[in-house]
């Protein structure tokens, strides 16, 4: 997913010069920029028409830095020292210093710290805990703890992106807190991406924040994540996207499948948070596929499925697979987009049993199920999404499409954002049928464009372009006027 094939060979269509025209908001100023058509593509080609075919976003040199750093030795130390802790179950001990959650959530805090202590001040930390009241799967009023370190951004400090593993782990029976459960795959794999993430990033600088969450209470019902969410919607944190990693620490199913290149990424259509108004006027003009969700998904794509990374990303068109739910789901009810990262296979022998030995074989969520290597090629593609997402431009905000007046052309309209180093737009199209972007128009420094192009026939985009080449995600225009 995320290639494009090549055109076909049909016969070319007679060349024609088509105009664009923009006008930036604050000077009314219009710019004709000449477009020449291109030969018809075949079926499942790119279209022809204005622009260029879409291209992947090449990772630059920093982030290939950063993603040969990735440190599988580092990521396997996590995964085991956090299986050694017996049990991490939200309702297991809190002030044993040897077993439960409470000695996991201190030992996540203290390496968190260590990492903060090389960012010259970037990156603080901090246990963010709550008094959770009896509820589903909660009979006693318990303390949840949230490790949450926080990468401030230098010039766009209040837009936001996130990514969490949950720390807290289960047996087979969701209320047993005394049996071992040491939760190396679920999820011990996804805070060691978090962890050597923090980690790595930690001595960086970025233009937006980066917040790095162990979260608690996810086996109980999402406890952890659903107070974080909460407390960056109080605090006016403009998330602009959010990925959760759980379950990504081995590409072997029961049956012996193996696919260690490719992870699934989950992503969710019209979201839930519209109103049933809301939801009724986007189907009614398309995009249904065009989620904020559904853009974040092809921004990592876009960005992370590269030889830098060595992985493939197959986005699945779900919120989450049928029976199960992750901490991504507490952002998507706060309206923001998010997706879940997790193995391509599963092995439901090992999930959640309670360790046993049968034959001399090993049953329950141990390391020796994990394979790092995976584990670190996961890491890999949350880093490039993450830095590219950090470096980047914002998406683009109040993006319309003009549909007051019958016209076989389109003009689409934004906000400028106030980031210092944007450089400009571009604006995306593709055929109805076409699952991903398939041409790009860029079209400079404004926030108004006519495009020789019937809104009736494809469907547009808008992404805004920085100075040194980061793009960002995607923004659907709704109608408007």
């Amino acid at each position: 997913m995320g290639s494009h094939d090549t055109a076909g060979d049909r016969p070319t269509r007679s060349t024609r010069r088509t105009f664009l025209s923009a006008s930036a908001a604050a000077t009314a100023a219009t710019v004709a920029v000449p477009l020449l058509a291109e030969p018809a593509a075949a079926h499942d080609g790119p279209p022809a028409g204005p622009g260029r075919p879409v291209r992947p976003q090449s990772p630059d040199r920093d982030l290939r830095d950063l993603l040969r750093q990735v440190d599988q030795r580092r990521i396997e130390a996590i995964v085991r020292r956090l299986a050694a802790f017996g049990t991490r179950h939200t309702l297991s001990s809190q002030d044993d210093p040897d077993r439960g959650i409470g000695a996991a959530r201190d030992w996540i805090y203290d390496r968190m710290s260590e990492y903060a202590a090389a960012s010259g001040g970037r990156m603080t930390v901090e246990l963010q805990s709550y008094v959770q009241q009896p509820a589903s799967r909660i009979p006693v009023p318990t303390t949840i703890t949230n490790v949450v370190a926080t990468l401030r951004g230098e010039t766009s400090p209040n837009r936001t992106y996130v990514i969490t593993g949950h720390y807290d782990s289960r047996a087979s029976d969701v209320m047993d807190a005394v049996s071992d459960a040491p939760g190396a795959d679920d999820d011990a794999s996804g805070v060691a991406v978090v962890m050597e993430l923090a980690r790595l990033m930690a001595t960086r600088r970025t233009a937006a924040t980066i917040v790095f969450a162990a979260v608690a209470g996810e086996e109980q019902g999402l406890y952890g994540s659903a107070y974080l969410a909460g407390q960056l919607k109080a605090a006016g944190a403009d998330v602009q996207g959010m990925f959760s990693n759980d379950i990504v620490g081995s590409s072997t199913a029961d049956d012996g499948t193996r696919d260690p290149h490719t992870v699934r990424l989950f992503a969710e259509g019209v979201p839930t948070a519209e109103t049933p108004a809301e939801a009724a006027t986007r189907q009614s003009v398309g995009g249904e596929n065009d989620s904020p969700s559904r853009q974040l998904a092809r921004f990592v794509v876009d960005t992370a499925e590269n030889s830098a990374t060595g992985m493939r990303v197959r986005v699945i068109y779900r919120r989450d697979r049928y029976l199960r739910g992750s901490d991504h789901i507490s952002f998507l009810r706060e309206g923001w987009p998010a997706g879940r990262f997790t193995e391509p296979n599963e092995d439901f022998a090992h999930q959640h049993q309670d360790v046993r030995s049968v034959d001399g074989r090993q049953f329950g969520d141990l390391p020796e199920f994990c394979d790092f290597a995976y584990v670190t090629r996961v890491a890999r593609v949350n880093g490039a999404a993450l830095w590219s997402l950090a470096r980047a431009p914002g998406t683009p905000k109040g993006a319309v499409i003009v549909t007051s007046n019958l016209t076989n052309d389109t003009t689409l309209r934004w906000q400028r954002g106030d980031e210092p180093d944007l450089a400009g737009y571009e604006v995306l199209w593709r055929e109805t049928t076409a699952a991903e972007w398939q041409r790009v128009i860029p079209v400079g420094d404004v926030t108004e464009v006519t495009i020789d192009l019937s809104k009736d026939n494809v469907f547009f985009g808008v992404r805004a372009v920085g100075r040194d080449a980061h793009r960002s995600p995607v923004a659907f225009p709704r109608p408007g006027s």
